[in-house]
């Protein structure tokens, strides 16, 4: 699984992206707001170790993540 933090401009907010190996979207949401999209993928029970990673990854960056 990768996870791409994009950076938001005037009014749009900085959103994350959690896409698979194959590189398909599986969960689009916001930085400040990641609970019911984790849920929905199944990562709920790993929500803070995920949110720990997005808050020192720079915005831009793709990074593989291993859980």
């Amino acid at each position: 699984m990768y996870i791409i933090k994009v950076k938001g401009v005037a009014k749009i907010p900085d959103y994350v992206q959690l896409r698979d190996d194959k590189f398909t979207l599986l969960a689009y949401f916001r930085v400040d707001r990641p609970d019911k999209s984790l849920d929905k993928v199944g990562l709920g029970d790993k929500a803070d170790e995920i949110m720990n990673i997005i808050k020192e990854l720079p915005f831009g960056q793709i990074l593989k993540l291993e859980l």
